[in-house]
């Protein structure tokens, strides 16, 4: 292809997701850090299936929303300093197709060289050797390709790339003992080479260029590649409300505490901090003190290796948050959050997710008012080592299409995708009565009115007080709307207050309004709607 489009960057992303998957545990096996902050395939897996998790769950409508959300899903879940560097390099290529319809070969070579100089601005001290090195060799290839051909700039950059890699040992004396190239360095041309794929249609695959020599307990417990050992412990967190002069400021306090400063942002209003510390309480002041603080994660270096060796027992595990329908996701395998019995709160969300004891975790929830306590119970749980990915769904229909299609001898990055993509194909309804007099699309509801809600927003009134006659007509009624769409299968799950004979009900219906359509149904029990109703 000649140009990009917001199809082929989601394409990419996908792409990296799947890529870095495969590469992951050769990429930490190379690694020279003595800790798991050093996990630097894992690092970049988890930023990187983050940057997706956005572009999934944002409205696209160009190449620069698409590159955009990509840049701030991975600065909000940007994992070590490999992570951020990677939320730079994405920020550096989306602006500069914001005023652009396509990303062509002139536009690669703007972003790649802007994600060059992102990425050396967030890093307080560069150092040779490193994935700065290899993504500079890249942006100076790109910039002196002699053809403004898409494919002609991608490959120059893929392969000077490389060549930076293999030149790291050289450049890192950590590295030439450990006899390996730079763990940084390589997911970046791991990340290049799946752009100059998707570009030309053809597989680009680096080898590993340095030999890996036997791994001897001097290379395990060398120094680190960047930052003093002094430190114990990494704390990082997400800023705002502050500006850019509180954030020179910031890093200024930082550096005093400690090393391997980095305060980015995604270029709107968002900051990503990170710094090695001992002083927790002060690098966490020193935000207060810039904006506000959130999502703060805290991980003591030492204490990390031994534990993770044995507080997993299982390899995968699905935990889905709803509110009723328990029975409904356990017989599916799932661990379940009632939503009906136990409050929405970190700490609980938490306990549920570390409670699988699994290494993967995959995360359904079926209530999108619970998403800001879920990402801090996620970022908890991913700072203390366990994979732990949120599926984008918002109601329990969507949550059990996902489960349907959950295979686990896949690997784990591509069955989130997987589900991610059978969610997404499920449009999902829900009728409930008014608690309050609210203004809605269609209309002021009253409390006890009928709503019939289509994506989360208001689509159907009948005025209140409810009867079964009323509840079985706004369900038929809110099914047809659904379908305008189109769709082969509805799935209804039923509440507490459903009428006797729903189901009866509204197949009599659609056998006669869509006949080629086939109802499934299942008791729920929530005490918060009527029905949940999927279309897919």
């Amino acid at each position: 292809m000649q140009v990009m489009d917001a199809v082929a960057v989601r394409r990419w992303a996908d792409a990296c997701v799947r890529s870095l998957d495969a590469n992951r545990e050769s990429i930490d096996q190379i690694n020279v850090f003595p800790v798991p902050d050093g996990d630097t395939g894992t690092n970049l897996l988890h930023t990187m299936q983050s940057a997706l998790d956005a572009l999934l769950r944002s409205p696209i409508s160009t190449v620069g929303d698409a590159l955009s959300a990509l840049a701030r899903g991975a600065l909000s879940g940007a994992r070590g300093n490999s992570g951020v560097i990677l939320s730079q390099v994405l920020r550096g290529l989306a602006e500069t197709v914001q005023e652009v319809s396509l990303v062509t070969g002139s536009a690669l070579r703007k972003g790649l060289h802007r994600a060059d100089e992102l990425a050396t601005a967030a890093v307080s001290n560069p150092v040779p050797g490193t994935v700065l090195t290899v993504l500079h060799a890249a942006s100076e290839a790109a910039r002196d390709c002699e053809s403004d051909e898409l494919d002609e700039v991608v490959m120059a950059a893929s392969r000077a790339g490389a060549v930076a890699l293999a030149d790291t040992p050289r450049q890192l004396a950590v590295l030439a003992k450990a006899g390996v190239v730079d763990a940084g360095g390589r997911g970046l041309v791991v990340l290049l080479d799946t752009l100059a794929a998707v570009i030309t249609g053809q597989t680009v695959e680096t080898p590993m260029d340095a030999p890996l020599l036997p791994r001897t307990p001097e290379s395990l417990t060398t120094e680190r590649e960047s930052g003093s050992s002094e430190f114990e412990y990494e704390v990082m967190y997400l800023l705002d409300d502050t500006s850019e002069e509180a954030v020179v400021e910031l890093r200024v306090s930082l550096n005093l505490l400690g090393d391997c400063v980095s305060a980015v942002g995604d270029g709107a209003s968002l900051w990503t901090v990170h710094v090695h510390c001992n002083d927790i309480g002060a690098a966490i002041e020193a935000g207060v003190r810039a904006g506000r603080p959130h999502r703060i994660t805290v991980a003591r270096f030492a204490d990390q290796i031994a534990a993770q060796a044995s507080r997993f027992v299982r390899d995968r595990s699905i935990v889905v948050v709803v509110s009723g329908a328990v029975d409904l996701f356990r017989a599916e395998g799932a661990t379940v959050f009632d939503l009906t019995t136990s409050p929405a709160t970190p700490t609980d969300l938490l306990s549920s997710i570390v409670a699988t004891r699994a290494r993967h975790v995959a995360v359904l929830p079926g209530d999108p008012d619970i998403r800001e306590a879920l990402d801090e119970a996620v970022a908890y749980a991913q700072a203390a080592g366990q994979d732990v990915v949120v599926v984008p769904t918002f109601s329990p229909v969507q949550a059990l299409a996902a489960l349907a299609v959950h295979d686990s001898s896949r690997r784990a990055g591509d069955d989130v995708v997987a589900m991610a993509e059978a969610a997404a194909a499920t449009r999902r309804g829900e009728l409930s009565i008014a608690a309050d007099e609210a203004l809605t699309w269609v209309g002021r509801c009253q409390p006890g009115d009928l709503l019939g809600m289509l994506d989360g927003e208001v689509v159907l009134i009948e005025p209140g007080p409810a009867s079964a006659e009323s509840l079985l007509d706004l369900s038929c009624r809110l099914v047809d709307r659904m379908l305008n769409g189109g769709g082969e299968l509805v799935t209804v799950i039923l509440g507490a207050d459903a009428p006797d004979g729903l189901v009866d009900v509204l197949e009599d219906h659609l056998r006669v309004t869509h006949p080629e359509v086939e109802v499934t149904a299942y008791p729920g029990g929530q005490p918060d709607a009527v029905i949940f109703v999927g279309v897919e």
